[in-house]
């Protein structure tokens, strides 16, 4: 039966480099730990109050400064907002894919709810909930800020949701058995077997959610809606001041910030996290060339891990506690029906009837208004972007599912092309839009073909991470018995490899997917000053309508972009997506 390398084995590192260690190395390893903690705690505490600061006498801003002495001041901001909105999507991801995968009735409603939040661009996200945003926090800076922080959500949440959901459909039977045998309650098959199986997938979404998140920060600093523009101190809103005043130094400058920025979260953060979520591979043996952090292993030397575990032992006691009375794996209300009964029936008509009235409220908002033609027209549109997100996935596919299979695959490849990997993915692609911009410019480059280029480069990373999750979690004992019969490369990548990544494939694939169509609102259409590329899309026709705040053209190309996001998942990767399931899944 294969399993999860035991805790108690995957943590016995732990113990045994502290009693390894000398005292004073223990000692200055504490130390190190609590000015890290001191100054998360000084830097919060210098942040918070200008987040929640009053609106000044002038309104909000339209525009913030380009001095680049800010730009240590506004990375902060804005790396503060983008984990805020982490925090937010990874608690989404656990609620929303869990009622997805446990319910049957609910997943109906909610994976193709899914497939349509995740069509929604982040501009028709910031149209249709600024309004409320400003009303919740009346006066203050705090409702744009809540603003943009809801977009950032908007574009890290799903793909979150989807690797969970995932995760959870895929679950080894063996494992699934064992819970209910061992008569887990609900709240601890969550953290025993359903958060510690996601655990390696969803780390590296999390590292993609904040690529994706980067990518849109220009849009969620400077939000410009309904012919208003409102500006936050960020790296993002820096950037784009600076483009407009066509000062590349400056946008040189905000790279390097970038820079130096996701490469302190990768040492700080990122490799840490993926060391730690190797005890959470399964695995018949332990690796011998295990992943190693810095971080990591001072965290260990430093005691804080039996600090924790004090703290968190009673509060794990007490909510096991109280969701007792939700009951325990395999009760009697948590067995899905084979057959269709009358609550089955009921809740069916419920659905068709509130999809007939939804299509009937979108069709009297629209088209009275902008008349069949143009309808038949965005659809057209529609197309000219799906032709555009096809061809992206298609060659992004042929480049980086072996390479990203052979750097889950290889430890020691890992450990130099890993921290590479994410710090491409990971930097905001669009702040080099003002340079791709004079290049297209300069050579003459149709912006129809350069589009396809711009949305590739924020959205080609979730194949690529997907895949080195992936690979990364193929068992040792797959690898060693295909070492130990000597199989040919060609017959290696036949039998083994390309079948223990086509899942993953899957899941980069349809984040992918609907994150090109999400970045082709910012694709289609680009600026360098005074000279603007406009591609012919269904993306810059949703760009153009929110900035001049049409709200009929904009609830038109929404929803033709949901149309075609929900289809194309509908006829092509569910289907495949289920192959995967039936036939390559190696647990």
């Amino acid at each position: 039966m294969t399993m999860f390398t035991t805790p108690s084995r995957a943590l016995a590192s732990a113990p045994t480099e502290r009693s390894q260690a000398s005292r004073s190395t223990r000692l200055a390893s504490s130390i190190v730990v609590i000015i890290g903690v001191m100054v998360f705690f000084g830097a919060l505490g210098y942040l918070l109050p200008a987040i929640g600061a009053p609106i000044g006498p002038q309104g909000i801003p339209d525009h913030i400064s380009t001095d680049p002495k800010n730009l240590p001041y506004y990375a902060l901001r804005s790396v503060l907002r983008m984990f805020i909105a982490l925090f937010i999507s990874l608690v989404f991801s656990y609620i929303y894919g869990l009622a997805a995968a446990r319910s049957k009735r609910a997943r109906t409603v909610l994976i193709p709810l899914l497939d349509i939040l995740q069509s929604v661009p982040i501009l028709g996200f910031l149209s249709a909930t600024i309004s409320i945003w400003l009303v919740l926090f009346p006066g203050s800076i705090m409702g744009v800020e809540a603003a943009s922080i809801f977009a950032i959500f908007t574009s890290q949440a799903w793909n979150m949701t989807f690797s969970f959901y995932g995760s959870l459909i895929n679950e080894p039977a063996e494992l699934d058995e064992a819970a209910r045998s061992l008569r887990l309650t609900r709240w601890q098959r969550f953290w025993k077997l359903d958060v510690p199986f996601s655990t390696i997938p969803m780390l590296w979404n999390c590292m993609m959610s904040v690529g994706g998140g980067w990518f849109f920060l220009t849009a969620s600093e400077m939000i410009s809606v309904n012919n208003t523009t409102m500006a936050l101190p960020g790296i993002g809103s820096y950037v784009e001041e600076a483009a407009a005043e066509q000062n590349l130094g400056k946008v040189g400058l905000a790279i390097v910030t970038m820079v130096i920025v996701v490469i302190l979260i990768d040492f700080l953060l990122w490799k840490p996290l993926t060391a730690w979520a190797e005890k959470f591979r399964i695995t018949q043996s332990e690796s011998t060339d295990p992943k190693r952090s810095a971080v990591l292993t001072i965290l260990r030397l430093s005691g804080i891990n039996d600090f924790l575990a004090k703290i968190g032992r009673p509060v794990a006691a007490f909510f096991d506690s109280i969701t007792r009375p939700l009951g325990r794996t395999g009760s009697r209300w948590a067995v899905q029906s084979k057959g269709r009964n009358i609550g089955d029936v009921t809740y069916a008509l419920l659905l068709a009837a509130l999809s007939v009235w939804g299509v009937w409220k979108l069709y009297d908002l629209v088209v009275p208004t902008l008349g069949l033609a143009e309808v038949s027209e965005v659809f057209g549109l529609g197309f000219i972007t799906l032709l555009r997100v096809i061809l992206l996935i298609a060659v992004s596919s042929i480049i980086w599912v072996p390479i990203g299979a052979m750097i889950g695959m290889n430890p020691k490849l890992s450990r130099i092309l890993q921290p590479i990997v994410q710090i491409f993915a990971s930097f905001p692609a669009n702040f080099i839009f003002p340079f791709v911009t004079m290049w297209f410019l300069a050579w003459r480059i149709d912006i129809n073909w350069g589009s396809i280029l711009l949305m590739a480069l924020g959205t080609q990373w979730y194949i690529l991470f997907n895949v080195i999750a992936g690979a990364s979690a193929i068992p040792d004992d797959l690898r060693e018995m295909s070492r130990s019969l000597r199989q040919p490369a060609w017959q290696r990548w036949k039998t083994l490899i390309l079948p223990g990544v086509f899942n993953s494939w899957c899941t980069g694939g349809i984040t992918a997917a609907g994150g090109a169509w999400n970045a082709s609102i910012v694709s289609e259409v680009v600026s360098y000053g005074k000279d603007t590329l406009t591609a012919h899309g269904l993306g810059s026709y949703i760009a153009e309508a929110t900035t001049i705040g049409d709200t009929p053209r904009i609830i038109a190309g929404v929803a033709v972009m949901s149309i075609f996001v929900v289809a194309i998942n509908k006829v092509f990767w569910y289907p495949i997506q289920a192959l995967a399931q039936k036939r390559y899944s190696l647990t």
